[in-house]
């Protein structure tokens, strides 16, 4: 499958490292520009790009940069991308700690991937938001193991969904479908899901027991 990756940071960077391992073609860029992503691709493979070439031909966007500079990403950034190009959006709103207030999540009642969506101008499905990157290194499994991993994804898409599910099983983790995007306020940052190292049963009981109420520590 091919995969642009857009961000290499810890997620991105980790996911480029476990996808192009896995046997993807990854492109993958950052706002410095893919000189700066030659160490990586040595290591990975993967193809350094432009942000406004990371889409071309993809199958599967994985959208992993800082909130606040979402609004900063090319226009046109998935043009060229596959027909039915499913859009995975890994990010969090850190008002107090990075991102600075952010009207559209404080005001009208947002979350953050319907908020991202509206700045991509493409669904997007939010998945790997609340996971550790390092998990995502050394903590796959096979499916049916005990100590497998279950992460929420969330989504209106459902055929991007379910690609977005089948590619992280092959990464080596369970998935839940967390409902639709306007639901997702389940897994942000501050509910019990977020950051938990648990099974299917754990992560199910965590995403019914979230409260729509937005935490002190995540309020601009």
């Amino acid at each position: 499958m091919k995969i642009g990756i857009i961000g290499a940071g810890n997620i991105g960077g980790n996911l480029t490292r476990r996808l192009t391992a896995l046997g993807h073609d990854v492109s993958v860029a950052n706002s410095r520009g893919p000189e700066t992503l030659k160490e990586l691709a040595e290591e990975t493979g993967a193809t350094p790009v432009p942000a406004t070439e990371a889409a071309k031909g993809a199958q599967v966007v994985v959208v992993t940069v800082p909130l606040n500079r979402v609004p900063d990403l090319p226009s046109g950034l998935l043009d060229g991308a596959a027909e039915g190009v499913a859009v995975i959006d890994t990010n969090n709103y850190y008002p107090q700690q990075r991102d600075g207030r952010i009207a559209g999540i404080e005001d009208e009642g947002l979350t953050e991937s319907r908020w991202t969506e509206r700045h991509l101008g493409h669904p997007v499905i939010k998945a790997f938001n609340g996971t550790y990157a390092q998990d995502i290194l050394d903590r796959p499994r096979p499916a049916g193991d005990p100590e497998r991993l279950a992460l929420p994804v969330a989504g209106d898409d459902q055929a991007a969904k379910r690609v977005v599910r089948d590619l992280i099983d092959e990464l080596g983790f369970d998935t839940i479908d967390a409902g639709g995007l306007d639901d997702s306020w389940r897994q942000q940052p501050g509910t019990p899901v977020y950051g938990l190292q648990a099974g299917l049963e754990a992560v199910q009981k965590a995403l019914a027991e979230a409260s729509p109420e937005r935490p002190a520590d995540f309020r601009g």
